[in-house]
């Protein structure tokens, strides 16, 4: 496995080496010893999978508060997606500011993106399945998003003629009306 950091130094981007024949091909996609030495020392507690089946479904900018903060590993198992991660840790030198990588099923590469960042997607083909682990499991009540087009941040979205979100997706805060959920502490 190969790994690069972003322009945001805390997410990373990983590929997966493929190895193919005339069947097929095979790629190991997470080896946990691997993954705790290059990209992140955190343990990954529960694995979530969505399907999209809309050309231009947008699924968030999420996050989860503490004690449920997740760092979430990111693949495409199916279709194409564009995949971002909005700095959401108060007092980082690039708080606000966004990193994205496209993500399918032929190019096999993942997103780290840890704790203290909204995570969200944009479908770029119909039926497109994310699978994703986390280092936490999920909690209603620690819950949050932040609004997927705000100008503030200025995600560089792929232009659709429709975007397809759901009604909190829809509704979520800009990030200067976000309370602040995480401080950056500098290591």
């Amino acid at each position: 496995m190969f790994f690069q950091s972003l322009s945001i130094a805390e997410v990373k981007l990983i590929r997966p080496r493929k190895f193919g024949d005339s069947r097929g091909y095979f790629s190991e996609v997470f080896r946990e010893k691997w993954f705790r030495k290059n990209v992140a020392d955190v343990g990954l507690v529960q694995d979530n999978e969505s399907l999209s089946a809309q050309i231009g479904t947008v699924r968030g900018l999420h996050f989860q508060l503490e004690p449920f903060a997740q760092g979430k590993l990111v693949r495409c198992t199916r279709g194409t997606l564009f995949d971002v991660a909005v700095d959401v840790r108060v007092g980082s030198p690039t708080y606000g500011k966004w990193v994205s990588a496209e993500l399918s099923q032929e190019n096999g590469a993942q997103l780290w993106v840890p704790a203290g960042f909204a995570h969200g997607f944009m479908t770029l083909k119909a039926d497109t399945v994310i699978s994703y682990k986390v280092t936490a499991p999920y909690s209603a009540e620690h819950d949050r998003g932040l609004k997927w087009d705000d100008p503030a941040i200025g995600v560089n979205w792929p232009k659709m003629t429709t975007y397809v979100l759901s009604e909190k997706d829809s509704s979520q805060p800009s990030l200067c009306e976000l309370p602040v959920s995480f401080q950056y502490v500098k290591m």
